[in-house]
C-alpha cells in the first residue's frame, strides 16, 4: 500500500502554490466551535457557487439553523480548482472545516490515512444504509463510510438538437467513427462542434478517460491504478482517437483561455447555442442557464460512443457525484447536518430545483427532466462505472492526467507521451 500517511511535505509546498498563508488555514478545526453562549458554528465548504444552487443551498442553510437553533453554519464557498488548491493546503496543514465537499476515491483515501476524516459508519448507520447504493460507492473505504452522497451522475455529451438537424444529423452517435462524423458534419454546416474549457484542464480529461474505458476498458483502468503503469496499448491507443479528434479543430475558438462556468466560458457558449456539444456531467443544463441562456427542450443528451475493436462498451460509465465529509473530532452538529441534507425532504427539494440526481429512492418520482431521466436510466442500467480519474487516484497523479491531457489537446505532447508522463508521476507516488 505504500507509505500509510499523507506526505505533509507535498502538501505543504502545494499550499504555498495555492497561496494559503497560517492565517488563512489556521481557520478550520481548531475547536468544536462551541461559543460560550452555547451556540455551535460548523464550517461548510462547498463547490456550489452557481445558481440555483448556491441560492437553493443558503435556503437550506437557514432551514436547518431554525430546527437547530443553537447551531450556526458558516458557509465557504469556492469554484471547483480553488477548491481543490485550498483543501490540498488545508490537508497540509492538517486542519480540516467541519463538513466539506468530496468527490471520495483517492483524494478522500488520502485525507483518511492522514488521520483527518472522521469515520461515520456507526454514527450514520441507520439512515445512510438506505441511500442508494452506487452514490456511496465512491466514500466507502475497506468497509467504512467516511463521507455521505447527496448527489450521484455521469459524464456524457449534452448536444443541441436543432444545430444537429441543420447539419443532417438524424440520430446521436454510438460509435466513436460516427461521432467523428458528426463532428465534420457540424464543421460543413458552420457550426462549432463542441465547447472546451482549455484553461481549466478537467473537462479535457474526460475525453481521454472515457477513450481509455472504450479501448483499455474499465478493468484496466483500476489495475493500472494499482500497478502504477499506465503505458499499455490501450492507452496509447485512447490518446490516438483524441488526437483524431483534436485534428479535426472541432472546439470553440480560443478554448485553451476558456473557462467551465464563466460568462465566455465552455458552459455558456452551449448554453448560448454557439457550439453543438459538450462532454459533462449531469449538472451541465443548470450551468448552461446560468452561465448562459440555456437551451431548454432544445437540449439532448446522449452517452459516450463505443470504441470499434476496444474492450469497452458503451454501458460503462464514468462520473461521480457529491458528497460531504466530517473532519476527525467535528461536532456532533456536523453529524447532524449530513443527516438533514440527505433526509428525503432536502433530496426532493435538491431534485426539483437544482437538478441533481436522486440520493435517496423515495425520491425518484420527483424526477420529471427527460434528459435527466435518461442520465438516470444510464447510470442504473451501468454494467461497470468509474470514478473521475482526477478523484479515482493519488492527487499527484489525478493532476498529471489532467496536465498532460491537455497538453495533447494543445498539441505539445503525444499519446505515448501521456502514458509514459503518468505511470512516471504514479511510480514516484510509491
Amino acid at each position: 500500500m505504500g507509505e500509510p500517511a499523507l506526505s505533509r511535505r507535498g502538501f505543504l509546498a502545494a499550499s504555498v502554490a495555492a497561496g494559503l498563508g497560517a492565517t488563512a488555514l489556521s481557520g478550520c478545526g481548531d475547536s468544536d466551535g462551541e461559543s460560550s453562549s452555547g451556540t455551535t458554528t460548523v464550517e461548510w465548504w462547498n463547490i456550489s457557487t452557481t445558481e440555483p444552487t448556491k441560492t437553493v443551498w443558503a435556503s437550506l442553510a437557514k432551514k436547518f439553523e431554525a430546527q437547530n437553533p443553537k447551531v450556526k453554519l458558516k458557509i465557504v464557498q469556492l469554484e471547483n480548482d480553488a477548491y481543490k488548491s485550498k483543501m490540498t493546503a488545508l490537508t497540509a496543514s492538517g486542519k480540516l472545516p467541519d463538513v466539506f465537499h468530496t468527490w471520495g476515491g483517492g483524494v478522500l483515501k488520502q485525507q483518511v490515512d492522514a488521520g483527518l476524516v472522521e469515520d461515520l459508519t456507526s454514527g450514520t448507520k441507520p439512515w445512510a444504509d438506505t441511500l442508494l447504493p452506487v452514490a456511496r460507492q465512491p466514500y466507502l473505504l475497506d468497509g467504512k463510510v467516511y463521507g455521505i452522497p447527496f448527489d450521484i451522475g455521469m459524464i456524457g455529451f449534452w448536444y443541441n438538437r436543432p444545430l444537429f438537424r441543420k447539419a443532417g444529423i438524424t440520430t446521436p452517435p454510438t460509435t466513436w467513427t460516427g461521432f467523428l462524423d458528426a463532428v465534420r458534419k457540424l464543421k460543413s454546416a458552420g457550426i462549432t462542434p463542441l465547447a472546451l474549457a482549455g484553461k481549466e484542464k478537467w473537462p479535457g480529461m474526460y475525453y481521454w478517460a472515457y477513450l481509455a474505458m472504450r479501448t483499455a476498458g474499465v478493468d484496466a483502468l483500476r489495475k493500472a491504478g494499482d500497478s502504477k503503469d499506465f503505458t499499455g496499448p490501450g492507452f496509447v491507443a485512447a490518446g490516438q482517437h483524441l488526437k483524431e479528434l483534436v485534428d479535426l479543430g472541432p472546439f470553440q475558438k480560443g478554448f485553451l483561455g476558456a473557462a467551465y462556468s464563466t460568462p465566455t466560458g465552455q458552459a455558456a457558449t452551449v448554453g448560448n447555442g454557439k457550439a453543438a456539444m459538450e462532454l459533462m456531467g449531469q449538472w451541465a443544463p443548470v450551468v448552461e442557464a446560468d452561465a448562459g441562456k440555456g437551451l431548454g427542450a432544445d437540449l439532448g443528451f446522449f452517452p459516450f460512443p463505443e470504441v470499434a475493436g476496444g474492450n469497452g462498451k458503451i454501458t460503462e460509465v464514468f462520473g461521480g457525484g457529491g458528497g460531504h465529509a466530517l473532519r476527525k473530532g467535528a461536532p456532533q452538529a456536523a453529524v447532524d447536518f449530513l443527516k438533514f441534507f440527505a433526509a428525503e425532504t432536502t433530496d426532493r427539494e435538491l431534485v426539483r430545483k437544482t437538478g441533481v440526481l436522486p440520493v435517496v429512492p423515495a425520491a425518484e418520482d420527483v424526477l420529471t427532466d427527460p434528459d435527466l431521466k435518461a442520465v438516470q436510466t444510464q447510470l442504473k442500467a451501468a454494467t461497470g462505472f468509474q470514478l473521475y480519474l482526477d478523484q479515482a487516484y493519488a492527487p499527484a497523479v489525478g493532476q498529471e492526467v489532467n496536465d498532460s491531457v491537455a497538453a495533447l489537446i494543445a498539441g505539445s505532447r503525444s499519446p505515448a507521451q501521456v502514458t509514459r508522463s503518468i505511470t512516471r508521476t504514479a511510480k514516484e507516488e510509491q
